[in-house]
């Protein structure tokens, strides 16, 4: 970490650094950053531990609570998100001379999310309000120009930048405006694909964003404990171990976490709506217990000859890998960003953690590769009554509707 703590830097002020144990290992001159030689582990051990069971325990009440609750979250996270990566690049004698330029990073930011949200959302806020024609016309009005006014909302941050910028600080405002997009393509769009993962049903959010958080906890716990061989130079303190370690953990567990998350119809039904209501549907075949054959080369003094599995712990499988081997690769990423810019964490509302961002950088890569193997391997693309309905109920005016049930009528009528 000898990088991280012999900076210089003009604005001092935004500098986070990493307080150096009194007893760490010194090899070739330089401070060991391996947990394993961190004579202060313990105690950063605990205040992790607890702020891990306390984030846990909010997750399963959350997860409980339903698709609408956990959709919430995801929004209060992203909103965390983004004001701790805004931070990074602000200097406040010029944002005393700029007083507009945050509002404005916050006017783009929901405007994008408008335009997400608006995207993913839009058939199932449709569905909800079918029962009442004057609210049915009102978000079917909104639907239809959805693009519309997202696209006028954001020529207005656009022309608002323009016109406020100043002479003299032409760099600084360039930077904020290109930062604030790179935050909304990097972090805002990828992280969204997780709601669109709760609606085809809990188990596709949970189950993704479960085999990251035991990654990570066991990649602290292996390289805690075993950590000896350095993994990567952008980020000091994993190890081989850990890696190797919470790999294999994470594979197993999926492979059974699939198996337990599968037997409830809480988490695997999709929501059609935007209602809280408990869910109740016919079991997709993924969810439906199959016998397997266990191969010829188990040992002979393992009790079990066959077992039952469900058709989606294969899928998991799938999922576990990515988790241990890809997914890493977020927080690597994390690691180098944060070392351009010389800080430790992006933040500190997590003890023991850092920031939210901190938490989330690998979640956003698992959250986009779970919809994308979802929407390829597993969704059928065919085309079904209830995706017609939700076209017709989407785009048709009542009148439109109105005139397309008389003609299917009378086709019916002549059949």
């Amino acid at each position: 970490m000898e990088e991280e703590n012999n900076v210089t830097s003009t604005s001092p002020h935004r500098l986070r650094h990493r307080k150096r144990s009194s007893t760490e290992v010194v090899l070739d001159g330089n401070p060991s950053p391996l947990l394993v030689n961190d004579q202060n582990k313990y105690k950063s051990f605990m205040v992790r531990t607890y702020s891990t069971i306390w984030m846990i325990g909010g997750f399963v009440m959350v997860v409980y609570m339903g698709h609408l609750y956990i959709t919430a979250m995801v929004l209060v996270i992203q909103i965390f998100m983004a004001k701790e990566l805004f931070n990074l690049l602000r200097k406040a004698p010029e944002d005393k001379c700029l007083p507009g330029i945050k509002h404005l990073n916050w006017h783009f930011f929901f405007t994008a999310m408008l335009f997400v949200y608006g995207r993913i959302l839009s058939q199932r806020l449709a569905n909800t309000v079918t029962a009442d024609q004057f609210l049915y016309r009102l978000v079917s009005g909104l639907i239809k120009y959805h693009m519309a006014i997202c696209y006028f909302l954001y020529i207005i941050g656009f022309m608002w930048f323009i016109l406020t910028l100043k002479k003299k600080m032409y760099k600084y405002q360039f930077g904020q405006y290109a930062w604030t997009h790179m935050i909304l393509i990097v972090v805002f769009t990828q992280s969204s694909f997780t709601v669109a993962n709760i609606f085809e049903g809990i188990f596709w959010f949970l189950l993704p964003a479960s085999l990251i958080i035991i990654n990570d906890i066991f990649a602290y716990i292996f390289g805690f404990f075993f950590g000896r061989t350095p993994l990567i130079k952008l980020s000091p303190k994993k190890t081989w171990e850990g890696f190797i370690g919470a790999s294999v953990t994470t594979i197993i567990s999926a492979f059974f976490l699939a198996n337990m998350m599968g037997r409830f119809p809480w988490l695997t039904c999709p929501r059609q709506d935007l209602s809280t209501g408990w869910l109740h549907c016919d079991a997709d075949p993924l969810f439906k217990p199959e016998p397997f054959t266990l191969p010829a080369w188990i040992p002979g003094w393992f009790p079990w000859k066959e077992m039952e599995v469900l058709p989606v712990q294969w899928h998991a499988l799938c999922l576990g890998l990515f988790a241990s081997i890809i997914a890493p690769f977020g927080g690597f990423f994390a690691s180098g960003f944060k070392r351009a810019f010389k800080i430790k964490d992006f933040g500190d509302s997590i003890p023991g953690h850092g920031g939210i961002t901190d938490r989330m950088d690998c979640q956003m890569v698992m959250a986009v590769f779970a919809y994308i193997y979802l929407q390829s391997f597993i969704v059928s693309q065919s085309v079904s009554v209830d995706k017609i309905l939700d076209q017709i109920l989407t785009n048709l005016t009542l009148e439109e509707q109105q005139a397309l049930f008389t003609r299917l009528g009378q086709m019916i009528g002549y059949s």
